[in-house]
């Protein structure tokens, strides 16, 4: 079969490998549709990050090449011995996360916290930059007739955003500003929506994403234009209630410190690739806390009983469709010069 696989940095190559068998607890996924994620972005353009490339990874035992893509809908072909929950024509996603079931945080049930945790389509286990994938039973969820393939794609990202709201002490009625309108900030957005915000700022400097971010139902602001912390303090009174950092570059998350209020909250959703340096008095005089997450846990079903409901819109949402052979040129290359793209989404049928 035709996969994308990372060798190195800015060398991904769609090649020709062996198809993966449905193995004893395994599912066996005809890929529709795979998203290329901001983490996928990373991986080539200054990789390797998460992808294990001199040792192999200690849960899949993979390294370098490895298939990418961890964003993905499809379509069960065929299930391993032991499987009960799936059948062949079942419409499903996959939660992408490895986890070991036995170190301290796997124990208290926070796989995704897990000492030796990896991504299938990035530790190994095959990716769904491909046209199939193999995936324990486990990871896999049913999605309903109403939620297209498209928009299956897009239960993975949107996992992190209801998580970070989540994990946030944001209550219904709150304000909250967002710092980054890409994908996973566009997300975030969709998540406040659906939790009960009463307003949501969106700080982005690109117009066609903060344009994007306005069309969801954000309060646009440009920091090219404003001073974002007193347009925010003033819009808001004194401040957010909680701040959601979705940029990763070190100034905005002291900007996302100060646009919140007394005692409020900064969750920083990002990855980032430098250090950022903060004043601690920014915390200890207003009382405010800084919390992170990584991922997610136990949210996917709730994602897909909001998309249900119409939130997380893929018509919203994806800016491109291309195919797989075309990935490199018109998704990677295209999402690190074309700011209007939001989520381009591949299939291996195109």
């Amino acid at each position: 079969m035709q996969a994308l696989r990372w060798h190195s940095v800015k060398d991904v190559r769609v090649e020709e490998i062996q198809e993966p068998a449905a193995l004893k607890g395994k599912v066996k996924i005809k890929i529709e549709w795979c998203g290329i994620c901001g983490s996928d972005l990373h991986e080539y353009a200054a990789g390797p990050i998460f992808i294990s490339q001199d040792s192999p990874h200690p849960l899949t035992h993979e390294k370098a090449p490895v298939v990418m893509g961890h964003e993905f809908s499809g379509q069960v072909v065929e299930v391993g011995e032991g499987v009960t929950k799936f059948k062949a024509g079942d419409r499903v996603v996959v939660e992408p996360i490895f986890a070991c079931g036995e170190c301290t945080a796997c124990r208290q049930g926070k796989y995704n916290l897990c000492e030796q945790m990896g991504f299938l389509g990035l530790a190994g286990g095959g990716g769904g930059f491909s046209e199939y994938v193999a995936a324990d039973e486990h990871m896999v969820h049913k999605i309903p007739d109403s939620v297209s393939y498209e928009q299956g794609a897009l239960v993975e990202p949107s996992a992190v955003a209801l998580y970070a709201v989540r994990q946030s002490q944001f209550k219904v009625g709150d304000r909250a500003v967002v710092f980054g309108a890409g994908p996973i900030g566009l997300l975030v957005i969709e998540a406040l929506k659906a939790s009960g915000a009463s307003d949501i700022y969106a700080v982005e400097l690109s117009s066609e994403r903060r344009s994007k971010a306005e069309e969801l139902g954000a309060i646009g602001l440009n920091p090219a234009e404003v001073n974002v912390v007193q347009e925010i303090r003033r819009l808001t009174d004194g401040g957010a209630d909680v701040a959601y950092e979705v940029t990763g570059v070190p100034v905005v998350l002291t900007q996302a410190i100060e646009s919140t209020k007394l005692s409020g909250q900064i969750m920083i959703v990002s990855i980032f690739e430098k250090e950022a340096p903060i004043h601690p008095n920014l915390i200890v005089m207003q009382e405010r806390n800084i919390a992170g997450i990584i991922g997610y846990r136990d949210v996917f079903p709730a994602v897909i009983s909001l998309m249900n409901q119409g939130y997380f819109s893929a018509e919203k949402l994806v800016t491109k469709r291309i195919g797989l052979k075309d990935i490199v040129d018109q998704g990677f290359e295209a999402l690190l010069k074309e700011k209007n793209q939001v989520k381009i989404l591949v299939s291996p049928n195109l």
